[in-house]
């Protein structure tokens, strides 16, 4: 069997017109914002490079995905902040916006083994731009890159996500609706034993916005929640498929070994200890959908807040606006809300996918949602 290679993600049309989680009857806490999705902030941008194709003895089902928070190729920085909640998993250049409250650059995902080519690619294509006419961005940085492992679909191990993917990602970011599922980085992704990927939300909270992605691949089956549902337990079929015993192929179906990026992006004007705040309550989101964020998971977040621009100017007093920490908590909620909504639309937004070696995720099923979500009389608010 033989696949087409994709290097962009579907169309905004397409993702628009997909069914969404809200649209089979889930019935969230929280107002939305018009698109639902992190791009509900204004300027951020995110692009997706989606790789299928080989066959099946050497399967690509990988990619990358890039969330830009001011929009493609701003060099403006923005206030940030990260949390580990575990971390067997990695994100560069945390250390650097621990020390100076700055992200620099866009948050890249991708899988485990393409950190380090999506790192190097990114900086080539900023040293690259920084030397031609569009006055590029700065030519030095430490780019941020995230990862989880898509190792049972993908051949993880074939480094197949190359230069050139970093750039298409990169290049297509765009604002408006963002694709979902099997895209970007979340190609071959798996989560609570369905077939996982990039899922994104947001919430509309006092006059701002509060927007995740999420690229999840975390959880075993037994633990899944949607709304307070156990859909886990009464799924509890269709379990990642290959010709060896389940238990000892597959993470995350009897151990909680997956891992998660989240990402939240908001107006707020937040000062880097407030997004560290807003970046450790991501993981409540987490926990609403059942994980426990097992030993070999990793499970790491980012928050950043594009207000306050001009802040990074390197010279003069800098005047910012701060939210005050007594007007937080519907902040707060609003980022529980959303990461919980925005992991749910991962797998909604999924389709069942083959790959290596004949290994098969399957999709939460629509229809059985919906029938769920009937028998606990759970019904949109």
């Amino acid at each position: 069997m033989r696949f087409v290679v994709f290097l962009l993600a579907m169309s905004s049309l397409e993702a628009q017109t997909r069914p969404r989680a809200r649209d089979l009857g889930v019935p969230f806490d929280g107002s939305p914002g018009p698109l639902n999705a992190i791009t509900d902030v204004k300027g951020v941008e995110v692009g997706h490079a989606t790789l299928i194709s080989g066959e099946l003895s050497k399967a690509a089902r990988t990619g990358v995905t890039a969330v830009w928070p001011r929009g493609l190729g701003n060099p403006e920085a923005v206030f940030g902040g990260w949390y580990s909640l575990n971390g067997n998993g990695e994100m560069t250049g945390t250390t650097w916006l621990e020390e100076s409250g700055f992200v620099e650059s866009p948050v890249m995902i991708t899988n485990t083994h393409s950190v380090g080519v999506v790192r190097d690619a990114f900086i080539a294509w900023n040293v690259a731009r920084s030397k031609g006419a569009s006055g590029g961005l700065n030519a030095w940085g430490l780019p941020i890159v995230a990862e989880t492992y898509d190792g049972f679909l993908n051949d993880i191990n074939a480094f197949h996500v190359k230069p050139e993917h970093v750039a298409a990602a990169l290049e297509s970011a765009k604002g408006g609706p963002v694709a979902e599922g099997n895209v970007g980085g979340g190609t071959g992704m798996t989560c609570y034993g369905f077939k996982g990927g990039i899922g994104t939300s947001s919430r509309l909270v006092d006059q701002y916005t509060v927007g995740a992605l999420v690229q999840c691949n975390c959880g075993r089956r037994n633990q899944l929640q949607i709304a307070g549902v156990p859909v886990g337990r009464e799924i509890a079929d269709n379990l990642p498929f290959s010709g060896k015993t389940i238990a000892k192929v597959v993470p995350g179906i009897h151990e909680d070994v997956g891992s998660i990026i989240i990402v939240i992006a908001t107006d707020a004007p937040l000062l880097p200890h407030q997004l560290k705040r807003l970046a450790r309550r991501a993981a409540m989101g987490l926990a609403r959908t059942g994980s426990t964020s097992g030993n070999g998971s990793g499970d790491i977040f980012i928050a950043f807040s594009t207000a306050n621009a001009g802040a990074a100017r390197p010279k003069g007093p800098v005047n910012l606006a701060m939210t005050p920490n007594e007007e937080m908590n519907p902040i707060f909620n609003a980022t529980i809300e959303a990461v919980e909504e925005a992991i749910v639309n991962a797998m909604v937004g999924a389709d069942t996918m083959e790959g290596l070696n004949s290994h098969k995720v399957f999709a939460l099923p629509h229809d059985r949602l919906k029938s769920v979500m009937q028998q606990y009389a759970r019904t949109p608010r």
